[in-house]
Formats: C-alpha cells, sequence, structure tokens
C-alpha cells in the first residue's frame, strides 16, 4: 500500500471519530437535559434521513474538486457549524436546554448533526481516493482496511461520548471536536495528495446530475439490483437498530448492556482487518452473498433462546461480517464505475441504501407493540410455541427477530440464484 493512503486513512479517522463522537453525545445529552424519548427519536430521523437524502449532493462535490479538496470542504463545514454550536451553547442560558420544546435546543441539536452529516463527503471521497491510490489487486484489502478505521471510530466513540458528556458536559465535547476537527484539516493541508486532474463528465458538474448518475448505474448489468438487495438489507437491519437496546435491556442492566457494546464493537475492526489481510477473492460478490447467508442465519438463531451469552456471540459474528460486505460492494463500485462517475455513484447508492433505516424505524415499533408482544404475551404464541421459545414482552421481540432473519436469508437465496446476480459477476470478472 502506498504511504500517502495510510496517511489519508489516519486523516479520515480522526474525522471520523470526532464525527461519530459528536453525534453519540448530543443524543445522550440530550436525552439527559430533556428526558425526553421523543427527542432522541426525532434525532435519529432527522440524522438517518439528512444522510439518506444528501448522498447525491455530496457525491457530486466528490466528482466536481479533486478529492483532497472535497474532504478539506467537509471538514471546515463541519468546523464551522461546531463553532456556531459552541457559541450558542455559551451564549444561551443551560435551563432553555431542558425544554423539549424549545426552538434554540433543536437550532442547537440541528448544528451539531450536521456538523456530523457533513463529514459523510469525507466517506464518498475516501471510497473514490482507493480508486485512484491504489492498484486494482489490492482495492478489496485498501477497503478492508478502511472498514476496519471505521470500526475503531465507533469503538472509540462510543466509550469516550459517555464519559465525556458525564465527567465534562457539552461544552467540552464541543471544544474537543473543534480542536479535533481543526487538527484533521491543517494535517490534510500539508499532505500531498497525487491527483494531477479532476475527470469530469460531459455533462456540467456542478450539477447533482441524478439522471446521469442512473444512467451510469444502468449501464451495468445487475448492479441496481445489488444496490437495491443492500436496500432492502438495511430495511431489515433497521428491525434490530430500532428495538435491540430495548431487548438487551430485558436480561442485563444498561451498564452491562454498554460494555458489552463496546466489546461488541470489535467486530467492526476485525471483520476489517480479517478483509485487509486475506482480500475478497476473485468474486467479491459471492463473498457478499455467503456473508449475507451466514448473518440472516445468525439472526435467525441468535434470540432463539433467552440468553445474553448467545445474543452476544451472534451479535459479535454479525458485526465482524459487516464490514466484508461493504469493501465487497465499494470493490465491486470501483472496478466498474468510470473513476468521474464513482463519487456520484458512491453518494447515490448510500442515499437509496440509508433510506430504508428510517422506515424501519416508524414502521417496525407498532408492529412489535401490536402484534408480536401481544401474541408472546396474551395471545396464540403462547400456546403454540410458548413451551420451548418462551413468553413475554421480550419473546414478542426476540420472534421478530426471528422472523426476520428467515426473511433476509430467503430474499438472499432468491437474490443470489437470480439472473441479475449472473449478469453482474460476469460483468465485473469481465
Amino acid at each position: 500500500m502506498p504511504r500517502i493512503f495510510y496517511s489519508v486513512l489516519i486523516n479520515s479517522l480522526t474525522a471520523s471519530l470526532t464525527n461519530t463522537f459528536v453525534w453519540f453525545a448530543v443524543t445522550f445529552w440530550a436525552y439527559l437535559e430533556t428526558q425526553s424519548v421523543m427527542v432522541t427519536s426525532v434525532m435519529a430521523g432527522i440524522y438517518l434521513a439528512t444522510v439518506a437524502l444528501s448522498g447525491f449532493f455530496l457525491g457530486s462535490v466528490v466528482d466536481h474538486y479533486r478529492k483532497k479538496a472535497a474532504m478539506l470542504i467537509s471538514s471546515i463545514i463541519s468546523l464551522v457549524l461546531y463553532l456556531i454550536a459552541c457559541g450558542l451553547y455559551i451564549a444561551v442560558p443551560e435551563k432553555t436546554f431542558s425544554n423539549p420544546a424549545s426552538p434554540v435546543l433543536w437550532i442547537f441539536i440541528l448544528l451539531a448533526l450536521m456538523g456530523a452529516i457533513a463529514g459523510n463527503m469525507r466517506n464518498i471521497a475516501l471510497s473514490t481516493i482507493v480508486t485512484f491510490l491504489i492498484p486494482e489487486a489490492f482495492r478489496d484489502k485498501a477497503n478492508g482496511m478502511v472498514g476496519t478505521a471505521n470500526g475503531v471510530s465507533f469503538l472509540v466513540a462510543s466509550i469516550f461520548s459517555g464519559l465525556v458528556i458525564g465527567f465534562l458536559g457539552m461544552l467540552w465535547t464541543l471544544v474537543l471536536a473543534i480542536i479535533l476537527t481543526l487538527a484533521a484539516i491543517l494535517h490534510l493541508w500539508i499532505m500531498k495528495v497525487k491527483e494531477d486532474q479532476v475527470v469530469h463528465t460531459e455533462q456540467a458538474s456542478t450539477k447533482v446530475d441524478i439522471r446521469g448518475t442512473i444512467k451510469a448505474v444502468g449501464a451495468i448489468s445487475g448492479l441496481f439490483a445489488l444496490i437495491f438487495f443492500n436496500t432492502f438489507n438495511n430495511f431489515l437491519g433497521g428491525v434490530f437498530m430500532s428495538l435491540m437496546d430495548a431487548y438487551g435491556l430485558s436480561m442485563v442492566s444498561v451498564q452491562v448492556w454498554g460494555i458489552l457494546w463496546g466489546f461488541l464493537s470489535l467486530g467492526f475492526i476485525i471483520g476489517g482487518l480479517m478483509v485487509a489481510r486475506k482480500g475478497l477473492g476473485r468474486k467479491p460478490l459471492r463473498t457478499l452473498f455467503l456473508c449475507n447467508i451466514v448473518m440472516w442465519t445468525i439472526c435467525i438463531f441468535f434470540t432463539i433462546q433467552p440468553s445474553i451469552v448467545l445474543l452476544a456471540i451472534g451479535l459479535f459474528g454479525y458485526l465482524c461480517l459487516i464490514p466484508v460486505v461493504e469493501a465487497a460492494e465499494q470493490t465491486i463500485i470501483q472496478k466498474l464505475i468510470p473513476p468521474e462517475r464513482q463519487g456520484r455513484v458512491f453518494g447515490f447508492a448510500q442515499s437509496i441504501e440509508q433510506a430504508a433505516s428510517p422506515i424501519t424505524s416508524f414502521i417496525i415499533g407498532p408492529v412489535a407493540q401490536f402484534i408480536f408482544i401481544p401474541f408472546m404475551t396474551t395471545g396464540s404464541g403462547v400456546d403454540l410455541i410458548g413451551d420451548w421459545f418462551g413468553t413475554g414482552k421480550d419473546r414478542g421481540l426476540a420472534l421478530l427477530f426471528t422472523v426476520t432473519g428467515i426473511a433476509g436469508l430467503t430474499v438472499t437465496i432468491i437474490s443470489m440464484r437470480s439472473v441479475y446476480y449472473r449478469k453482474l459477476a460476469k460483468s465485473y470478472q469481465q
């Protein structure tokens, strides 16, 4: 790997860690200040929806500028928003933030969240940097290292965000974010990333150009199918994102659950390191589907009994495979899409795939509350499977996870055997 790639990766890790740290910290702080679950729920919806909608635009910016410049723009936007948020926090009495209906509270939240979301431009730029810095034969391993870096940022941010909010407060959270963002900007500023010129398409490069991006994706047989397959997976994955905390906390205390997640986050790192060391093989698309088969099989069985050990083992295996799946998709796009279009295609894929999670978040709560929980507490599920599966609210959630795993496994097997899979695999090999 070129030395400059490691420099870019470390710089991106610093920025990603900072933005994830702010997102987690503001979420914790908002709940502690307002004691309102609705506030954190709306924040999650805003965050996920904005990530989904901004992918088109951010991808176009990445294609329009040199990749180093795009990453600098991303960090500068984050820095400005964090500075404004810090000024607002200092200027406003602290009791103002305890009111969930306070406009000032929501302005502050939006400033902080938008600062964190601006970092997504860096993620798109980093995927395109891999294309021109790394030879094709080593891109899968480079993508694995990117996954490892993302895992490290998630692990460190999840641990330290709560500690900083608990012991230092929101002001020092913002100060740390400003310092780290400024350090990332200065480090990137003096870095020499060799990119001779920006390769533009025949279209005006300042435009978002959704039509041209869709045309580029459609030109590769089966690539749309891959994006929609990952979108469906995200839709089902939103079930776990929305309900896993409630299920875990039904078995252990919040302290144990938090420590457990800190350990489970190592799965991201291990999965990324496996790809960085071994690669994805000659057929990354086949690797992607096989990993999904294993992931959904885990989801069928890891809540089959009310055991925190079984849940932890299943979640750890699941998280180890996520970087492999992400690296496979990135490697396929990097090979099949022309460099001048990659920013927009990565942004397009991000927008489409991430749009599924907010939808699931809004739907799955009522489904669990009014269908699965009653089914396993007072409904016919108690007589049908209650003897061996267990009964109660937590077993209703467990049954929902199992059904989700069955649905995901079924769709994966069907997709793997489809004509679209064969066409995309053939395009990659050619």
